[in-house]
This record gives C-alpha cells, structure tokens and sequence, in this order.
C-alpha cells in the first residue's frame, strides 16, 4: 500500500512539473524510436534489436536481485556494443543517413540553390538527354542489346563515376550505341547522365539489397538499376538484352516495358521540376511579347 501512495505522489509531482516542452521532448523522442523500430523492420538489424533488448531486461532483472558480475558483464557488452554495431552495421547507418538527406525537409532546403544551378539552358540540355536516351533506348530494344543508363539528380554519384570512365561529353543516340555495342570495351558497365551531359560510362552500379522481392527473371541488369535506385534518388532506364524490353528503376520500383512515350513522360516528370517548367514558360510567354511588341513598333 505504501508503494502505490509512493507511486502515485511521484505521478502527480511529476504532473505539477511537466511543461510543454517536456511534451515536446516525449514527442520526438517517441517519433525518433517509432522511426527506427520502422527501418530496421524485416532487415537484419531486427534480429539485433530484439538481442538488445532482451539484454536490457537481463541487465535490469540484474540490478533488481543485484547480481554483481551478471550486471558488470552486461554492461561491459553494452558500451562496447555500440563500437561493434557501428562497424557490423554501417551499409544500414549509411542507408538510413541516405535517407535522411532525401526527405523533404533536406529538399527544401536547398531548393533556392538547385534553382540557381538550373538555367534554361540547363533546362534545355536536360530534355535533349532524355530524347537521346528514349531514342536510343528504342534502337536497344529492337536490337536486343543490353543497356543501362542512370539520371543523376540531387544524390551525387562521383563515386559511381570513379569505377568507370567519365567523358562529360554531349548526349546522342550515335554515342549511346558506341558506348552499348556489345564489342565496346565499356558495354557492360552503366552510363552516368548529369546536368544533361553523358558524365561517365562503363560504371558499377550496386545491386538490389532484397533479392526476395524481385522477380527472378530478372538478370543483374535489372537488380543494379533497382539498386543503384535504392541507393539514391537516380532515375534509372534499362534495356533487356533478352527481351528488349524498356524499364525504368524509381525510388526501388521497376516499371517494365515500358513504350518509348511512356519513357520520355516519365523522365520528364521525374528530372524536370515543375516549378522550372513554369518558368520557363512564363519565360517563353515574356519574350514573345516582347518579340510582339517590338514587331508592332517597327
């Protein structure tokens, strides 16, 4: 009886106290523990969690029958733990830091430089790319020969680039087909396409982390474009060398034959933001007024 009045007197003293911040602090840190008991959900590091925590009820069972040495041993795996869950675990860590720069509060952030960076000209190079890529992709698919080309978007991919050759040169369907020939040197590896310019060929691209849920006709084409999809926020587009089918690797999700429209809308809405192409438009609707305007005073 004792106990409970001691229970509740802490409850209620803990009431009087309890500001709103404290509610905000409960909030994020509830938020922070619902987030990672969401990443770590059917990967590897589950498994570990359920160890640490079962740990923790022996460490806690310990101090309550006040077991000297079992207390001392739990601990000492406990700090030590966390140097070996950071070595044991990096892809993971790496993975979720990855994500954490793609959410949307990260976009926000540099929304105001990536609008700098993106001219017309920028805007214009970019659809050339994407009208190269889709008719070289056609010729692939009649062809039957393999191809795998990767949109960089805000995710930089020089370490990509670096297992490949870089050839910052101007995208054509005549270069695409050189680099893809199936005698060229560079023909195995994927293309890099940043800002609208063939950046590097001939690359490795990482393959996809849950095999389970991929189709197992698929071939190592496939699975390194939904990899390299997981691993950033590159678009990719991949040619079958089997079947000639087009497909394009989004955010981990392979959309299979695909036509050559179909590809050239979804590249579109995925590389060009919208917001640029309503400034360009409102760009082009000025200078044809102006054009307009100057026409009439002549």
């Amino acid at each position: 009886m004792e106990l409970l009045n001691q229970l509740f007197n802490n409850f209620l003293a803990i009431i009087n106290t309890f500001q709103f911040k404290d509610a905000v602090d409960i909030l994020a840190i509830a938020f922070i523990i619902y987030n990672v008991f969401k990443f770590v959900q059917e990967t590897r590091a589950e498994q570990l969690l359920k160890g640490i925590l079962l740990l923790l009820l022996i460490y806690i069972a310990s101090l309550i029958f006040n077991l000297t040495m079992m207390t001392w041993l739990i601990k000492m795996i406990l700090e030590f733990g966390v140097i070996l869950l950071a070595i044991v675990f990096q892809p993971e860590i790496r993975n979720a830091l990855e994500q954490m720069g793609r959410s949307k509060i990260s976009k926000a952030r540099f929304a105001l430089i990536n609008q700098r960076k993106r001219s017309d000209e920028w805007i214009s190079r970019e659809r050339k790319a994407i009208i190269d890529v889709a008719d070289a992709a056609q010729v692939f698919s009649v062809s039957k020969t393999g191809a795998l080309i990767v949109f960089e978007k805000e995710t930089k991919l020089s370490d990509i680039a670096q297992t490949g050759t870089v050839l910052n040169s101007e995208t054509s369907v005549a270069l695409f087909g050189n680099v893809f020939f199936n005698k060229a040197p560079l023909h195995d590896g994927a293309c890099i396409v940043r800002d609208g310019l063939l950046y590097a060929a001939g690359c490795i691209l990482p393959l996809a982390s849950n095999n389970k849920d991929i189709n197992i006709n698929l071939g190592t084409r496939h699975r390194a474009a939904i990899g390299m999809s997981e691993n950033s926020d590159a678009v990719v587009v991949v040619v079958s060398e089997e079947t000639g089918f087009i497909s394009v690797a989004i955010k981990g999700v392979l959309n299979v034959n695909i036509t050559k429209s179909q590809l050239i809308e979804i590249l579109e809405k995925n590389l060009i933001p919208k917001e640029e192409e309503k400034r360009t438009d409102l760009f082009s609707i000025f200078s044809s007024r102006r054009k307009e305007d100057n026409s009439d005073e002549k």
